[in-house]
């Protein structure tokens, strides 16, 4: 028998939770899996897995082995890591999961130089802003914006996402300009940002000064996708609350402009997350370290973008 597969294959089984998920997860077959499993208990004279039709449960003995194992196989991998940095590129499958905006905005726009970089990897970008299974999806990592929930989760912060307020022109001409956020939730329409984990249309918050406020947005229109709620706004469904790499042709092509300029948001932090149970290999290391130089250049806001006087002469209304 094979101990590191089945140690390997044994930790797969009880992270997914069962044979099946794991088989796929390993791209092997399910009775690979369960003879290396059966195995494996035979080798330690011990029952690790209590299987039954439904579900399979983890033993004492199986709790305790499986701690020891994922401390064996990730000093495995690293020591493995340490040797194969010096001699050869990161290669492999790794998974990443992110929001579209910045799946089209920023990561697959530069994802030339990433391969020209490291060609032997893979990457599978799920694209999306949903709740993830990590083990049982064999998700590597993901970028998240915003507080973290999720205290399992290991993250880094690789930046800041400055936020500014914007209308159609169209609009404006209809419903005319906010002159205070408060106008937002009786005189206005947003267009409302529905996070699926929420379960309901995330607030906006301003800040001038020391003065904070949350506001609860009027909306007839509400959306879970980044470039839907843009085209909402750009079609005059409403105001909209989003960073400015998001809307910079936008506001370039005078689409949109910006309102209540005196009032801001707080940034919001950028993190790439990863389970606590994962080995931080080094395709992921890479990447990580790429797309947080690919972050720096659209978290500074639209002070640091080459759009910023155009959209000053739209917000005067100069053009």
């Amino acid at each position: 028998m094979d101990q590191i597969s089945a140690m390997r294959v044994f930790v797969r089984v009880v992270e997914t939770g069962n044979f099946t998920r794991a088989a796929k997860s390993l791209e092997m077959p399910k009775t690979s899996v369960t003879n290396l499993v059966q195995g494996l208990e035979a080798h330690l004279s011990t029952t690790l897995l209590n299987r039954t039709t439904r579900r399979v449960t983890v033993t004492t003995d199986g709790a305790l082995y499986y701690e020891r194992a994922t401390q064996i196989l990730s000093e495995l991998d690293e020591l493995d890591g340490s040797f194969s940095k010096s001699q050869s590129l990161p290669a492999g499958r790794l998974r990443v999961e992110m929001a579209s905006v910045f799946a089209d905005s920023v990561v697959i726009p530069a994802l030339c130089d990433f391969y020209m970089r490291y060609p032997q990897i893979q990457l599978d970008i799920g694209v999306g802003d949903r709740l993830v299974d990590y083990i049982a999806e064999n998700v590597d990592c993901a970028l998240r914006a915003g507080v973290l929930s999720d205290q399992s989760l290991i993250a880094r912060k690789v930046g800041e996402l400055h936020m500014q307020t914007y209308a159609a022109p169209f609009y404006i001409e209809n419903f005319g300009m906010p002159q205070h956020p408060t106008d937002l939730e009786v005189d206005h329409f947003c267009v409302g940002y529905l996070k699926a984990q929420a379960g309901r249309v995330l607030p906006m918050e301003f800040r001038r000064g020391d003065e904070l406020l949350e506001v609860s947005p009027r909306y007839i229109l509400s959306v879970n996708d980044s470039r839907s709620y843009v085209r909402a706004a750009v079609s005059g469904l409403g105001i909209v609350q989003t960073p400015f790499f998001v809307v910079e042709e936008a506001v370039k092509k005078g689409e949109l402009v910006p309102v209540l300029p005196e009032w801001t948001r707080d940034p919001f932090p950028l993190y790439v997350v990863y389970p606590q149970t994962r080995h931080l290999s080094n395709r992921v290391r890479v990447f990580v370290d790429w797309l947080a130089k690919q972050l720096q250049g659209i978290a500074r806001g639209p002070a640091a973008r080459p759009g910023r006087a155009r959209a000053a002469e739209l917000a005067t209304g100069k053009s």
